[in-house]
């Protein structure tokens, strides 16, 4: 890379996990990128707006969680390409008042659920509003974020909670203010995962429910393999400036999984960048480590 670059992220709300991803990336690319060269972060919600902004050329990579949303909804756009992904281990899980009558989901009937908008944008409430499907007559209390819709349930003002983040202290606090339960869920076509027992407050055994795990660093067919040589580069070789922010927080209750091992960064929801491809497949270097210890 001999000329300057300017390169457009689109991270989250601004305080989250992805803004954090893209400021990372966007000041280790800037370490070894041409003088004169810029980066920019642009705000999002993480969802399909950041697939839309990356289609119409608005930014050239944009973080979006879950991954498998990204598999299920765009897996066969031409129009894009993947640099890899950021490990995060989260579930979609559905949380009941423990004195309801309920087993299922497809129990609750004239109950109040604190969720997000299914709004064509937020994934939560996209995935929340099909597996609802199944219920009764529901009243719905929406928030864009998790912990407004936690905060809700957990005072009493909602009588179901559907939602992720589940590693976050928020999750821990849930049962403070009343007894909860958990309620099973499956959908077609959406990968299911395991809760273990006593990882929420309440949780007896372990809960069978949907997978929202793991952050998708997207870019168009058509980024330059200059520039996603250079921002896989930095994902594979300077993982540790970003689990470093992390470290402190115990790995299974972390919002981003670490340690970051290349070949899980490798198997990404849609096809590699070819550029990104060469990255993975070449000798497995030592770390730069030189900002960390500097």
């Amino acid at each position: 890379m001999r000329e300057p670059v300017t390169v457009r992220f689109r991270g989250d709300w601004g305080q989250a996990n992805m803004h954090r991803i893209c400021g990372w990336l966007a000041q280790e690319m800037g370490d070894r990128a041409p003088e004169g060269s810029r980066f920019a972060i642009w705000s999002g919600r993480g969802g399909s707006d950041q697939v839309d902004a990356l289609l119409t050329g608005e930014v050239d990579i944009a973080i979006v969680t879950p991954t498998a949303a990204v598999s299920k909804l765009y897996g066969e756009h031409a129009g894009l390409r993947c640099l890899g992904v950021i490990g995060q281990r989260d579930r979609l899980v559905v949380a009941v008042d423990a004195e309801l009558p309920v087993q299922t989901v497809a129990d609750l009937d004239q109950v109040t659920v604190a969720t997000s908008p299914d709004d064509g944008v937020n994934l939560v409430g996209y995935l929340a509003h099909r597996v609802l499907r199944a219920a009764g007559k529901l009243t719905f209390h929406y928030d864009e974020r998790p912990f407004p819709a936690i905060r809700r349930f957990a005072e009493g003002k909602a009588d179901v909670l559907v939602h992720e983040a589940i590693m976050m202290p928020a999750w821990q606090r849930i049962a403070d203010r009343r007894p909860v339960r958990y309620l099973p869920l499956d959908e077609p076509g959406w990968p299911g995962a395991t809760v273990e027992a006593g990882y929420l407050p309440g949780l007896t055994e372990d809960l069978r429910t949907l997978d929202f795990s793991d952050f998708a660093v997207l870019c168009r067919t058509d980024l330059s393999d200059e520039i996603a040589e250079l921002a896989t580069w930095c994902m594979v070789k300077t993982r540790r400036a970003l689990e470093v922010q992390y470290a402190h927080i115990p790995p299974e209750r972390s919002p981003l999984t670490y340690p970051l091992v290349p070949a899980d960064m490798a198997r990404t929801p849609i096809a590699l960048h070819p550029a990104a491809a060469r990255v993975y497949a070449g000798p497995d270097e030592a770390l730069d480590d030189a900002l960390i210890w500097s």
